[in-house]
């Protein structure tokens, strides 16, 4: 169905923005969940993981709950998390920049084409923040450049699961335009197996090194600032991936009974953007 309502509202900024700073301060006190729920038998692993929260814990005076590691703000952030997520995909609104197709399955991906928004406004602020400091106080941080990177690698990701839903992956149409609709249904479900089973097979060749290797023994970056991108990034490229392959699926579902389309080089014009500039220079 196409969806013809108010976009840009207050809430659909905050709650996504809401979501990524709980999202945040959960994956920045992993290693606390990691040592209350799956400690390592090993003293020297969990001697470092835990030397590691000692370092990174915002908030190291509370006292741990339930007898572990984490405090009452981390799991406060835990339970928030599908909380904002709900609220979050009941609240989006489709634009009229985006593919009209809308259906009720699609909000996931769409609530999360705003948190990766939210996540570029972050990246942004940490850049011109790192900015100012380098170029006009000369007092450059030790930490922008990896945040920056570590956003980034959420970002590119996040995206891609938004790009799905949106149909705005590459795509090439010359054989495609000129077949008929039951030759492009084979054609679609192809293509969507070959994704599925390649999803597949990186998650089953890699989740052991990626979930135990890497994200278990709260792997870092190794610099001054040290953050978990290697334990953080990783994981997250397999679980997206399974998503996107999902989405794929949802994909080729809600669009197997859609009239076809023909692609025209006038597809890239945006017409909307056209009559700004337009505006911008003066041409009536």
């Amino acid at each position: 169905m196409i969806v013809e309502e108010e976009t840009g509202t207050f809430w659909e900024w905050v709650i996504p923005m809401c979501f990524v700073l709980c999202a945040s301060w959960t994956i920045w006190h992993i290693p606390a969940y990691i040592l209350t729920w799956a400690p390592h038998e090993n003293e020297s692993k969990l001697a470092q993981i835990t030397a590691v929260l000692e370092g990174s814990d915002i908030a190291p005076n509370l006292p741990g709950l339930f007898g572990g590691f984490a405090d009452i703000i981390d799991y406060t952030a835990l339970f928030l998390l599908p909380v904002f997520l709900i609220l979050g995909m009941r609240g989006v609104r489709v634009a009229s920049m985006e593919f009209q197709h809308y259906r009720p399955i699609d909000r996931f991906a769409l609530f999360f084409g705003r948190v990766t928004m939210m996540l570029i406004l972050l990246m942004t602020s940490v850049m011109l923040y790192e900015v100012f400091l380098r170029y006009a106080l000369e007092a450059p941080t030790l930490w922008a450049n990896e945040l920056t990177l570590w956003i980034g690698g959420f970002v590119f990701l996040c995206s891609g699961l938004y790009g799905m839903q949106q149909r705005s992956h590459i795509r090439i149409f010359i054989l495609y335009d000129v077949c008929p609709r039951w030759l492009q249904k084979i054609f679609d479900t192809i293509w969507t197996l070959v994704f599925v089973i390649f999803a597949a097979g990186l998650v089953f060749g890699s989740y052991k090194q990626v979930f135990i290797t890497k994200f278990h023994n709260w792997e870092l970056f190794g610099t001054a600032f040290d953050p978990p991108i290697p334990a953080t990034v990783q994981p997250a490229v397999l679980i997206i991936i399974c998503l996107v392959a999902i989405q794929a699926v949802i994909n080729l579902i809600c669009d197997w009974n859609l009239e076809p389309e023909k692609h025209t080089a006038a597809d890239d014009i945006d017409e909307e953007e056209l009559e700004a500039i337009k505006r911008a220079v003066g041409d009536k």
